[in-house]
C-alpha cells in the first residue's frame, strides 16, 4: 500500500505528487511550475506576483454565484531537516513516504505535511467538480518558514475575497483565530583563532537523540536544547581542565528546537582522563534532569585528530557567555488564554561562519510589547557578551476575532459532522493571518488542518485518519458558507 490509496484519494494523490517536487524555503521555483501547469492543466485562471505567491481562481457552483469569495491559503516552503546519517538532496530528491502505524512520515527526513497536505487540500476543491462552494481563491505563499517573504510581499490585487481558511495548523478538532508574533535576532562574534597549544587532546563531545520540534507549538513541552547542553560541557571543560574550544555547531533552521550538536575541545594530555570523567558526570547529570521529556537523549564523548587552531581566550570567553547567559524556552504563559504560551525565545543555531560566529535566535508572542521585551532580554545577553546583534524585520500576531461568521460557520460545520464542538484557540507559532490583515483589514479568517506532530524535525508525521476529518470538513465549511 502506497499513500496514494489512503482516503480521501484525491487529497492524498495530490499530496503523494507534492512530494516528489523539491521545495526548501527560498527556492521554490519548482512547486511554482508546478502550481502553474496544475492550472493550465485543469482550465483555471491564475495569477503570480513578483514575489513568487500563486493564485489559482476557480468560480462558484450552482446557487452560490452571490456568495463572497473564499480565499484557501498553504504556503509552498517546506522546512528541510534530516538525521545526520542520512544521505539526501533536498533540491531535487524526492521525499520518500512511509506508512507507520496510522500515521504517514517520511525516511530520515522531514515529510513536508506542514503545508504540503494543505496545498492538497486546496488543490482538490479546484479540481472536484462534486464540491458546492462560492468562488475559490487558493493562494500558495513563498517562503513562510524562514522568514514569511511571501506573505510580507504579497502583491497588490491578488486577494478579493471576504473569508480566508488557513490551511496551515496541525491540530484536528482545534480552529485557530489567532496565532503568535515573531522576530529573529542573530548574534555575531569574531571568530578569532591562535595556533594550537602543544601537549594537549582533542575530544569531540556530540549531543544527539533529543525530540527537537517546532520552536512556537513544542517549546512549552520541556525539551532540552543541544546548544545549551554542549556549552555547559564546553564550560565546565574550560573551567576545570583549561580546555580550549576548537569549534562549535548546532542546530540549523530558526524555527526549530535544535535537536544535535557537537563542540570540539582540546585538553591538556594530564587533564585527559580528569576531563572525560567529569564530561560524563555532567552528561548524566544534564540527562537526569531530562528523564521525562528526552528520554533518547545521547551525549558520546570520543577522541578525535589533532587539530591547528584553537579559539582565541577572549572569543572562547565571550561564546559561552553568550549561549549559558542567553534564555531560551518559555518566558510567559497567556494570562488571557490558560495554557497558551503567551512569550517565548529559541537558542536555535551556531554556526562558524568565515570569520565570524554566527548565534541565531527567535522570540515569538502573541502580545507585541511582550515580544519587544524578549528581543531586549536576548539582546542584552549578547551584547553583554560582545556580540554583535542584529533583528530581522519581524512579524506581527493575528488578533482573535470571536465573532466572526466564518468562525460561526466552521464551529456548526464541526458540530454537525462529528457531533462535538471543536476547540477554538490561539496558536503559540506564527501563521501568515497576521500579514494578510495588515493587507487586508476586512478579511474574516479561520486556519484548521489534520494532526502533524514533530513539525520541523525528521520526526514529523501525519495522523492518516485526520486527514479525512480535515476534508471533510473543509467540504462542509465551503457547502454551508454564508
Amino acid at each position: 500500500m502506497t499513500i496514494r490509496d489512503l482516503e480521501p484519494k484525491l487529497v492524498w494523490g495530490l499530496f503523494d505528487e507534492i512530494t516528489k517536487v523539491p521545495r526548501p524555503s527560498k527556492r521554490e521555483e519548482k512547486i511554482g511550475k508546478y502550481l502553474v501547469e496544475f492550472a493550465k492543466k485543469h482550465n483555471l485562471d491564475y495569477q503570480c506576483d513578483a514575489i513568487g505567491n500563486i493564485v489559482i481562481r476557480k468560480g462558484a457552483t450552482a446557487g452560490y454565484e452571490g456568495l463572497p469569495t473564499v480565499v484557501l491559503q498553504a504556503h509552498t516552503d517546506m522546512v528541510c531537516e534530516k538525521n545526520s546519517d542520512k544521505v539526501f538532496d533536498f533540491d531535487n530528491d524526492a521525499i520518500e513516504t512511509i506508512i507507520d502505524n496510522g500515521w504517514v512520515r517520511a525516511n530520515g527526513t522531514t515529510l513536508g505535511a506542514d503545508d504540503g497536505i494543505g496545498i492538497a487540500a486546496a488543490l482538490a476543491v479546484l479540481i472536484d467538480d462534486t464540491l458546492a462552494h462560492p468562488a475559490i481563491e487558493a493562494l500558495f505563499t513563498v517562503d513562510e518558514e524562514t522568514g514569511l517573504t511571501g506573505a510580507f510581499n504579497l502583491g497588490e490585487g491578488m486577494l478579493t475575497g471576504k473569508y480566508l481558511i488557513n490551511l496551515d495548523s496541525e491540530d484536528e478538532g482545534e480552529v485557530f483565530i489567532g496565532c503568535a508574533g515573531g522576530v529573529d535576532t542573530l548574534a555575531y562574534l569574531p571568530l578569532v583563532t591562535e595556533p594550537a597549544p602543544t601537549g594537549y587532546a582533542y575530544y569531540e563531545v556530540r549531543i544527539s537523540g533529543l525530540l527537537g520540534g517546532h520552536s512556537g507549538d513544542d517549546i512549552d513541552k520541556g525539551r532540552a536544547n543541544s546548544n545549551k547542553v554542549a556549552a555547559r560541557i564546553a564550560e565546565q571543560a574550560a573551567r576545570l581542565h583549561a580546555a580550549r574550544i576548537v569549534s562549535f555547531d548546532g542546530g540549523n533552521l530558526r524555527n526549530a528546537i535544535p535537536r544535535e550538536a557537537k563542540v570540539v575541545v582540546a585538553v591538556p594530555v594530564k587533564e585527559s582522563l580528569k576531563f572525560v570523567g567529569d564530561a560524563i558526570a555532567l552528561g548524566e547529570a544534564i540527562k537526569a534532569e531530562y528523564a521525562f521529556t528526552e528520554p533518547n537523549m545521547d551525549i558520546a564523548i570520543a577522541e578525535c585528530e589533532a587539530q591547528s587552531v584553537v579559539l582565541a581566550e577572549a572569543a572562547q570567553r565571550n561564546l559561552l557567555l553568550a549561549l549559558l547567559s542567553v534564555p531560551t524556552g518559555v518566558l510567559a504563559m497567556s494570562a488571557a488564554m490558560p495554557g497558551l504560551v503567551e512569550t517565548s525565545t529559541n537558542l536555535a543555531s551556531v554556526k562558524f561562519v568565515d570569520d565570524k560566529i554566527v548565534i541565531t535566535t527567535s522570540q515569538r508572542s502573541s502580545v507585541e510589547s511582550a515580544k519587544e521585551y524578549a528581543k531586549l532580554q536576548v539582546e542584552s545577553a549578547f551584547v553583554a557578551a560582545g556580540c554583535e546583534v542584529v533583528h530581522s524585520d519581524g512579524y506581527p500576531g493575528w488578533a482573535p476575532n470571536p465573532h466572526s461568521q466564518l468562525l460561526e460557520t466552521t464551529k456548526q460545520a464541526y458540530n454537525s459532522l462529528f457531533g462535538v464542538e471543536p476547540k477554538v484557540r490561539a496558536i503559540h507559532a506564527g501563521l501568515e493571518c497576521g500579514l494578510f490583515l495588515e493587507k487586508y483589514p476586512h478579511l474574516e479568517m479561520v486556519s484548521f488542518g489534520p494532526t502533524l506532530r514533530g513539525v520541523h524535525s525528521p520526526d514529523e508525521r501525519l495522523e492518516i485518519a485526520t486527514v479525512e476529518k480535515f476534508w471533510q470538513l473543509l467540504v462542509e465549511v465551503l457547502r454551508t458558507i454564508k
